[in-house]
């Protein structure tokens, strides 16, 4: 494990790359959304935790509620809302994915942030915010409720040509997708999906994929159909209206 400055936590080798990249990474690199001049958007952070599993390198991810009325069985990175007492986005990434997960927070070394991607249709500026699991704690679904399943999912294969994917939307909107879980029938798509697309695409990691393989979404990821036909899918985070 190399050295590490007083203000920096030490990595592992692998994981050096991350953080060499989120320090030069742009927005323009992970998104073509910012907020508009003038406005005031709600904040929010994801916890972007990289762990060294028994499969290799992970990252660790959640699949919403099924039953849910926003995002049903959507996959994301824990997060969601700042709220006041919160000092930083890492301790709002931290807290939500304590909430979400179990996770405990003081195992785990945040290393970086990357810029702040804008949702549009809820007007969110969401830091995401990356975090090396220095110490294991047990995680697991804590409210059924919110979370269906918690997933640690290995980055060689979400490198992997073979798990990617295309996915259509019925309003026509198309976007790059991995397929994880046991079975690799589970679609990681969206926001979440657009972060390690984009971010694996920064560091040269990606591998030649074919875009031309094409899911449509299951069913359960899809809410009230009137609007689905309307509008564009908003992204699958936890953010809350309020």
């Amino acid at each position: 494990m190399p050295d590490a400055t007083p203000h920096e936590p030490a990595l592992p080798e692998w994981l050096e790359p991350v953080r060499r990249g989120a320090r030069t990474i742009t927005v323009d690199e992970l998104t073509r959304f910012v907020p508009p001049e003038g406005t005031e958007p709600r904040e929010g952070a994801v916890l972007m935790l990289f762990g060294d599993g028994s499969r290799g390198p992970d990252l660790l991810l959640t699949e919403r509620a099924h039953d849910m009325r926003s995002h049903p069985g959507q996959v994301s990175f824990p997060g969601g809302s700042t709220d006041p007492e919160d000092a930083s986005p890492a301790a709002t990434a931290l807290r939500e994915a304590e909430e979400e997960t179990g996770l405990d927070p003081g195992g785990v070394d945040v290393f970086a942030t990357l810029p702040q991607l804008w949702l549009p249709p809820s007007n969110f500026a969401v830091t995401p915010v990356l975090g090396w699991w220095r110490e294991e704690s047990p995680v697991g679904v804590v409210d059924p409720a919110e979370v269906h399943a918690v997933y640690r999912v290995p980055i060689e294969e979400l490198l992997d040509p073979e798990h990617r994917v295309s996915t259509r939307h019925p309003s026509g909107w198309k976007g790059p997708a991995f397929l994880i879980g046991d079975d690799k029938d589970l679609i990681l798509w969206g926001f979440t999906a657009g972060i390690i697309a984009r971010l694996f695409d920064f560091l040269g990691w990606t591998r030649p994929w074919d875009a031309d393989v094409l899911r449509d979404l299951p069913d359960h990821m899809l809410t009230a159909r009137a609007e689905v036909a309307a509008q564009p899918p908003t992204p699958n985070t936890n953010f809350r209206e309020r």
